[in-house]
């Protein structure tokens, strides 16, 4: 009997239960974006008096932010394009740009809402403000944690290789990292776009 046999590899089957996994993360994921999204609806125009979204966004820079994310979901993809044919280089390479979109759209964030808590539109001023916050603050939460996962990945990277078990983390990887993009490309939509309507 050959060692094959004697231990049978499981990889197949653990990687499709990753997966399937994964995908129950990303739809309990989108169950709170969904209830966030909805929450914001109902508290959009519940202003207190205060400013709404109409006096408080500024769509060149929410636009600059899109584009930024845009572009590291496509850099995103190239690596995700890289694992499966073993390219290290490729896959640690565009993964690091997509680090540095990722933080670079992470630090916009940061600022409008330093702008806002500066001019004392809190939180705290209207339950527009708290919707806004909690929802926009909840997809500013998932991109820092997909930035730490990188790190933590692409170090996993450079001293194992790419194992199966490393692919299959940057595949979630890639699927957490598109969610958010998808989240955002809806946040920008509903919360900007027509805020200043």
């Amino acid at each position: 009997m050959t060692q094959h046999e004697d231990f049978p590899d499981t990889h197949h089957e653990m990687t499709h239960n990753t997966f399937f996994g994964f995908w129950i993360y990303l739809m309990t994921d989108f169950i709170l974006f969904a209830t966030l999204f909805a929450s914001y609806a109902v508290l959009r125009d519940a202003t207190f008096g205060g400013p709404g979204g109409k006096e408080l966004f500024n769509l060149p820079a929410v636009l600059l932010e899109t584009l930024i994310l845009s572009t590291s979901g496509f850099t995103c993809g190239l690596a995700t394009l890289a694992i499966p044919v073993d390219n290290k280089k490729k896959v640690i390479a565009w993964y690091a740009v997509t680090f540095l979109l990722g933080l670079w759209f992470f630090l916009q964030v940061c600022t409008e809402f330093g702008h806002l808590i500066q001019d004392g539109n809190t939180w705290q001023k209207s339950a527009f403000l708290s919707a806004y916050f909690t929802l926009v603050g909840t997809h500013a939460l998932h991109i820092l944690l997909g930035l730490v996962f990188i790190v933590v990945f692409l170090i996993q990277v450079t001293r194992r290789g790419l194992i199966p078990v490393t692919k299959r983390r940057l595949t979630c990887l890639s699927m957490f990292w598109f969610f958010s993009y998808v989240v955002w490309i809806f946040m920008y939509a509903i919360v900007y776009l027509m805020g200043v309507t």
